[in-house]
């Protein structure tokens, strides 16, 4: 039985589609006729050539459709709850595709799930569809296909993925507050800028006096926001733009990472988020049973910093000629001391899998410090040169106000 999509026209004439499964096209439409659908295009989302395969590999995909981590944890603890429970492969996919309440996440299982009825492997099926399951995803699978505990394999998926959506939730989290502060500055000294001082204008040039510096300052900006805000706007948007298209050029991208690294708090920033999910991929994919030249691999293409990734493959090529994990790491100097210590304990006492699981956590738990530290400096500063703009515009504006009474008097 195979899987296929479809649209049809309902009894009130609306168009609906959706995922179906059956023997054959024709099959399909007789099961959308029996629900008083009119099919009006019935195809097999299952058949996939080997030119389609290349595509979707080299990032094309055919199902383009991204999920978010919560629906793929949801969906990966579904899974291993029924394959924990005995239930046939493809039956828990079955389950998982009724329960699923998004028809992308429904057609994608059901995808997946032909596929597997067709022969292959989950691992296989689940490769199909790149954008939505990466290579750690299915490496980790694979291995717990073959070393028979799948359902083992899939929890440690979800836990992964939940603790991933958990810290992604708090770094954003975090910075809203500074980025709504922000906001409010500049829509004020704005305002002020387009409906205040244009107001006040008039009256400094009736009386003819001299005025202070920072008034005629003000002025000035006054008058260029006016006029030439929106050029102002464009330019910035534009550059930003700009800069985009520049940082698609590896060689650029490669050297504004590298910068990144040497930059105060935020190096250690990316340092510490970057670490954290190497060696929390390592962790998990080593204790899967994937191998550790395979699994270094991998956990390396998880990095987002070019030069912590170019490190990653080195460390991978000193394992692959006989170094040992730590001192190739240390080799690499770019990871933190800790991280390469722990490593080194975890070889010495065979336990490196759990090492690795808790250098991750201590990785996080640093992440979250600097990032506190990061938030806790720039929250008042925030606040302070809010405050520093405002009070010069209003210093500016009642300086001639006052000079003005003092020459009435």
């Amino acid at each position: 039985m195979a899987a296929f999509a479809y649209k049809a026209i309902d009894a009130n004439g609306k168009m609906t589609k959706g995922i179906v499964e059956g023997d054959s096209e024709r099959q399909v439409r007789s099961q959308l006729r029996a629900q008083q659908l009119k099919p009006i295009e019935v195809s097999s989302s299952s058949g996939i050539s080997s030119a389609d395969k290349k595509s979707d590999k080299q990032g094309g995909g055919i199902f383009k459709t991204r999920i978010s981590s919560a629906d793929l944890s949801m969906l990966t603890r579904q899974l291993a709850t029924l394959i924990q429970s005995n239930m046939p492969l493809d039956e828990a996919l079955t389950a998982s595709a009724q329960q699923a309440r998004k028809p992308k996440i429904k057609s994608l299982i059901l995808q997946v799930r032909a596929r597997v009825l067709e022969g292959h492997s989950l691992a296989y099926a689940l490769g199909d569809f790149p954008q939505v399951f990466n290579t750690m995803y299915c490496a980790m699978v694979k291995a717990g296909e073959h070393a028979g505990f799948l359902g083992l394999v899939l929890e440690q998926l979800a836990d992964y993925t939940e603790n991933s959506q958990y810290t992604q939730q708090k770094l954003k989290m975090a910075m809203i507050y500074p980025l709504i502060l922000m906001l409010v500055a500049i829509g004020v000294v704005t305002l002020l800028m387009i409906f205040v001082v244009p107001e006040l204008v008039g009256l400094f040039q009736q009386s003819r006096a001299e005025l202070p510096g920072i008034t005629v300052l003000l002025i000035k900006l006054s008058d260029f926001i006016n006029t030439s805000g929106h050029w102002l706007l464009l330019a910035i948007i534009a550059m930003i733009i700009a800069v985009k298209q520049l940082l698609k050029k590896p060689s650029r991208r490669y050297r504004w990472h590298k910068l990144q690294l040497k930059l105060p708090f935020i190096g250690g920033f990316y340092v510490a988020a970057d670490s954290a999910r190497f060696a929390s991929t390592l962790s998990i994919l080593a204790s899967s049973g994937v191998p550790l030249l395979e699994a270094l691999r991998i956990a390396g293409a998880v990095l987002n910093n070019l030069q912590l990734r170019e490190a990653s493959e080195q460390v991978a090529v000193a394992v692959q000629e006989g170094m040992s994990l730590n001192k190739a790491l240390n080799q690499a100097g770019v990871f933190p001391p800790m991280m390469v210590h722990m490593v080194a304990s975890g070889e010495a006492s065979g336990e490196l899998e759990s090492m690795l699981a808790r250098c991750a956590k201590n990785q996080e738990r640093e992440l979250e410090m600097t990032l506190g530290s990061v938030m806790a400096i720039m929250e008042p500063m925030m606040i302070v040169l809010m405050a520093g703009v405002v009070g010069l515009i209003v210093v500016a504006i009642l300086l001639p106000i006052i000079q003005m009474n003092n020459l009435v008097a």
